[in-house]
C-alpha cells in the first residue's frame, strides 16, 4: 500500500497540471465490508472554472457545483442521465473553481460505469480525500505515455471550449 495523496497535493496547482499527475497514481474506494477497489488512474478531464463554458463553475455558485469554490481535495459528485454518478476530484484554491473528472482506470473505462463499480451517491459529495475512510487516491508512479486529447461529450461548450486538449489518458 503506497502513502495517501494530501489535500494540500490537490490545491497546489490548477485542474490542467492535477489532471496530468493523477495518471498513474491509484484510486481506492472501501466498500466498509472487507471489499476495497484499487486500481490505477489511466484517464481524466481537466475543467479550470468559470471561464471554462464546458465547467459547471461556468453557470455560476450554485448548490450544485458550491463543492468546487472550496480548497482543492474534496470530492465533486454529479449525477447525469439520472443514473450515473460522475466523480470528479476538487484543485486548486477556494474561490477558483477547477475540478478533474476521472473518466477511468485500468479496471474500468468511462466515467458512468466507474461511478457504478464504485456505487457512488450524493453522500461522497463534498468527501475530503485525505480523511475519508470510502475513498482516496494513493501515490504510485506512472508507468506509461500520457497523450492528450480533446475533452468528450461537451459540444454544448462551443468549438473553442470542445476542442481544448485536457483529456489525458495513459497508455501502458
Amino acid at each position: 500500500m503506497s502513502e495517501r495523496i494530501s489535500q494540500s497535493w490537490f490545491q497546489s496547482n490548477d485542474a490542467l497540471f492535477i489532471a496530468q499527475k493523477l495518471m498513474g497514481k491509484t484510486l481506492v474506494r472501501d466498500f466498509g465490508n472487507g471489499d476495497i477497489f484499487r486500481s490505477v488512474i489511466t484517464e481524466t478531464e481537466a475543467y479550470i472554472g468559470p471561464e471554462d463554458l464546458a465547467c459547471h463553475a461556468s453557470k455560476g455558485k450554485t448548490a450544485r457545483t458550491s463543492v468546487m469554490f472550496e480548497e482543492g481535495g474534496l470530492v465533486y459528485v454529479y449525477l447525469i442521465y439520472g443514473m450515473y454518478w460522475m466523480l470528479n476530484f476538487v484543485t486548486g484554491n477556494q474561490n477558483e473553481p477547477q475540478a478533474v473528472l476521472i473518466r477511468g482506470t485500468q479496471a474500468c473505462s468511462g466515467p458512468g460505469k466507474l461511478g457504478k463499480l464504485l456505487e457512488l451517491d450524493k453522500s461522497f459529495y463534498g468527501e475530503n480525500l485525505e480523511s475519508s475512510n470510502r475513498i482516496w487516491v494513493e501515490d504510485s508512479e506512472s508507468v506509461g505515455k500520457i497523450i492528450s486529447t480533446p475533452r468528450i461529450g461537451i459540444d454544448y461548450a462551443g468549438e473553442v471550449w470542445k476542442n481544448k486538449p485536457w483529456r489525458f489518458v495513459l497508455e501502458i
